[in-house]
């Protein structure tokens, strides 16, 4: 059975801005300024040209946020003096070179808090960069803050305790996605052209899906590892980037090859354009280990379909071999990792690390994970196994499409922070059905957006491939914003950036500026 009706049961869910006159808040930061309309690579040239300074897109940026953020409360932290301070160096070089940009509030970046999207942290800031952070940096773009989450991002919502939550701009009474949702709704609504995510289960590709973008989970190993995920077991965990669109998510990844190349996969390279060779791609509606997609998400693959199709590529259905062990050991997996915190964050995180401020879903996770620890190496076994079992799937399949998600975003409150988090579980397992398997197998997938649901909310479907193979995604990517031009937010009706909205400004914990 599908989840309770969407629009029903999670209405009432902790949300203490629901009076908020939905209709009328602003949806997008779009305006006549430095930023413009424009994606990363041509503000990027803009740069290069001299039409355009960094000092004159970090002011943009910062005003862009400030016009949204009460509204749909985008920034965990901010930076605003240090980010003018390097715009104003000159010293930025790289393919985005003084564009401004958001890192995720779990990932190490010097001067900045790392809070997990929790209080359970200590809101110190950070004394170093991490790996990825360096690499990211190594494109030239200058951070003005960090992104919302929900606590440790065991979700696919960004929704934190008593109502404090990222909202969806293309309709702020649904969830943007997560668990990089602030990234997702920072880059949607044009406040930076460019944002870091990670995504450990679907939290790149699940709020690209929500919000319109394009989310890439590379291959294991393809970047940097961060200091929290390189000694896991099996690192299910990758950086990356959300974009507006696929040359800049393509710009990025040729980049990071610039800065660090992994010496076991094969490099991704300059990807500019579609490939020639037409592809046998593999079609997956149903999730074998989810209920089944709505009807929303059956026509956004249907279409997908047709439409590659219609680039002469060649079609079939495609049923995988999956362990039918696979959800409960993803979910064993995600239950050990949340112990870990919940019993060595002292060590993990530093001074000031508080466990009694964690949330029901951590607790709740990290108390499933010490009742089932005897079983640890029997689960451990077979996620070590996936990337095989995965591999050998594919056959003589070059790509398979499948959706991102079973359902729309749904609305605030249906996986509110604090509600039972059993009840959490189940319903995130649900909704989030096709991501978790390529952070098990350490394989690359790329959510791109297709329709609209009924709700007017993006529906994105996906594209995977075996390991290593980032440049043939791309590649079909291209084809496909090629042929079916994404929609934007900046198009849409009843989505004016100076429309004033009703209520409290969200809580942001502010660093600087």
């Amino acid at each position: 059975m599908l989840p309770p009706a969407l629009g029903e049961a999670h209405t009432t869910v902790m949300d203490d801005r629901s009076s908020l006159h939905i209709d009328h808040l602003p949806r997008h930061a779009f305006g006549d300024d430095a930023l413009g309309s424009g994606d990363a690579t041509e503000v990027g040239e803009q740069v290069r040209t001299g039409e355009v300074s960094p000092a004159e897109l970090i002011d943009a940026a910062i005003s862009r946020l400030r016009r949204v953020q009460d509204q749909l409360n985008i920034v965990a932290h901010t930076d605003f003096d240090r980010a003018r301070e390097r715009a104003r160096s000159d010293a930025a070089s790289g393919v985005f070179a003084g564009l401004p940009t958001l890192f995720k509030d779990n990932v190490w970046v010097a001067g900045a808090p790392m809070t997990h999207g929790t209080n359970a942290l200590p809101s110190a800031p950070r004394d170093r960069d991490g790996a990825f952070t360096t690499q990211y940096l190594s494109t030239g773009v200058i951070p003005i803050g960090t992104s919302q989450m929900p606590p440790m991002g065991w979700t696919a919502t960004t929704e934190r305790v008593a109502g404090d939550v990222t909202r969806n701009p293309w309709n702020p009474a649904h969830s943007s996605g997560g668990s990089s949702g602030g990234s997702a709704v920072a880059v949607a609504t044009g406040v930076v052209p460019i944002a870091h995510g990670n995504d450990g289960g679907g939290s790149v590709r699940i709020p690209a899906s929500a919000c319109g973008l394009v989310g890439l989970k590379p291959s294991r190993g393809r970047v940097r590892p961060d200091l929290c995920t390189a000694s896991m077991p099996v690192d299910i965990v990758s950086n990356s980037v959300l974009t507006r669109s696929v040359r800049d998510t393509a710009a990025a990844f040729a980049a990071f090859e610039q800065h660090w190349r992994p010496a076991k996969l094969e490099p991704i390279g300059q990807v500019t354009g579609p490939g020639e060779d037409r592809l046998r791609i593999g079609v997956l509606v149903d999730s074998p280990f989810a209920p089944p997609s709505d009807a929303d998400t059956r026509e956004a693959v249907n279409t997908a379909a047709e439409l590659l199709g219609g680039l002469r590529h060649h079609l079939d259905d495609y049923t995988p071999t999956v362990s039918p062990h696979f959800k409960d050991d993803f979910i064993d997996y995600y239950s050990m990792m949340a112990l870990g915190s919940y019993s060595d964050g002292k060590r993990l995180f530093g001074e000031g690390f508080d466990r009694t401020k964690f949330d029901p879903m951590t607790i709740g996770l990290a108390r499933r994970a010490r009742r089932r620890l005897h079983r640890a190496p029997i689960y451990l076994a077979r996620m070590a196994a996936t990337a095989r079992q995965y591999e050998r799937n594919f056959g003589d399949v070059d790509v398979v499409l499948t959706p991102v998600l079973t359902h729309e975003p749904p609305k605030i409150g249906y996986l509110a922070a604090d509600m039972d988090w059993r009840v959490h579980l189940d319903r995130v397992s649900a909704f989030a059905g096709f991501t978790p398997l390529h952070n098990a197998a350490g394989a690359p997938s790329i959510s791109v957006p297709m329709t609209l649901s009924h709700n007017g909310l993006p529906i994105g479907v996906m594209l995977s491939a075996r390991r290593g193979q980032e440049r043939l995604l791309l590649q079909i990517e291209y084809e496909i914003e090629q042929a079916r031009p994404f929609a934007s937010l900046r198009d849409q009706p009843h989505a004016n950036a100076h429309s004033k909205g009703v209520g409290s400004p969200a809580p942001t914990r502010t660093t600087s500026g």
